[in-house]
């Protein structure tokens, strides 16, 4: 496989994954609406990378063309988001991905790998692993696993399909997320000196670095088929289920800070440890990085200024303000002008 299509390649994991397949050798044709801007300007000189603005649920057919294989990231991207608008939700997260496996399979192309989130398994008291019964809590989760019976009932010899289960992602983007755990832990600590902490803090996550899970997308692409065809993996590592006090209180001691909580209340109930033991039997695969590791590579480029804090940032704000956006435009754009 040389042509991979990476749709939300613009968006906070597409981004990473998508320079990391350029690394590679790959070329790349992302499909992205581009809610958050050019986030792929450092990248635009590279011949091999193509972009088209487009939408999963209306693309036409021809963005298929000479592709080998697609990593369908497209998404409302967190729980949060989802329950914006759950209509919308479902018709992107569910329907536009199950469009996209349905076409790419139409088209000749050979594989591929859906972007599904450990958040279907909701609350759990046991450790669980890819048999586990689920319990989808938010639209998002029912949505990530409709999507899956989708395009995991999509495989066949020639189709190899795989859903790829990651965990709470952590670490420095193009696209900047500071409403994941460990990059607003850190944000915090270094606008406030406190770390803000969900609820009590005894909830457990399972936790990945972004470009680790970004590896994991390609060693499922490049594995033999017969490993991972209609197959869901979870991505992570089993030493990074985490509480989330415990967890505050370790970025505290790698960024050398004293552990001062601002504790805040939420009416997210998920709390869940995931194993992970079967994509690294299977596949070989191994995390490279940690919690410590990602949370100094976000507060050096915080106190660098590479990163910044601003509206893009935060998913669900910004959602809402292009919404509140279009509904003003709606009313004051006529003949296709505002002035």
């Amino acid at each position: 496989m040389t042509h991979v299509l990476v749709t939300g390649g613009a968006g906070y994991i597409g981004s990473v994954l998508t320079g990391l397949l350029l690394e590679r050798g790959y070329e790349v044709t992302v499909l992205d609406r581009m809610f958050f801007g050019d986030t792929l300007a450092d990248l635009r000189n590279n011949q091999k990378l193509h972009v088209i603005q487009d939408d999963i649920r209306w693309c036409p057919d021809s963005v298929f063309k000479g592709i080998d294989a697609v990593c369908d990231l497209a998404a409302l991207s967190n729980d949060p988001a989802g329950e914006l608008n759950p209509e919308k939700t479902l018709e992107i997260n569910h329907e536009g991905r199950a469009r996209i496996c349905r076409i790419a399979k139409q088209a000749g192309v050979r594989r591929y790998v859906l972007a599904s989130s450990c958040s279907i398994y909701g609350f759990q008291d046991d450790v669980v692993d890819e048999t586990s019964a689920i319990n989808p809590l938010t639209t998002y989760a029912v949505a990530n696993r409709r999507a899956e019976e989708s395009t995991l009932g999509l495989a066949s010899k020639n189709y190899t399909v795989t859903a790829v289960r990651q965990a709470t992602v952590y670490g420095p983007s193009r696209r900047m997320r500071f409403d994941l755990a460990i990059n607003g832990m850190t944000l915090a600590l270094h606008k406030q000196g406190s770390v803000k902490i969900l609820r009590d803090g005894t909830q457990w996550r399972p936790m990945v670095h972004i470009r680790d899970t970004s590896r994991a997308f390609i060693t499922v692409l490049e594995a033999d088929p017969a490993a991972v065809n209609g197959e869901i993996f979870n991505v992570g590592s089993d030493d990074q289920n985490l509480q989330v006090q415990p967890l505050a209180q370790r970025l505290c001691h790698a960024l050398d800070m004293p552990y001062v909580e601002d504790w805040y209340g939420d009416p997210d109930h998920r709390s869940y440890q995931v194993s992970f033991k079967k994509i690294g039997e299977r596949l070989g695969y191994a995390t490279c990085e940690t919690p410590e590791i990602g949370a100094r590579e976000i507060f050096a480029a915080l106190r660098k200024g590479s990163l910044t804090d601003g509206p893009t940032t935060r998913t669900v704000e910004w959602y809402k303000s292009l919404m509140q956006w279009h509904r003003t435009l709606k009313d004051v754009v006529q003949r296709d002008v505002v002035l």
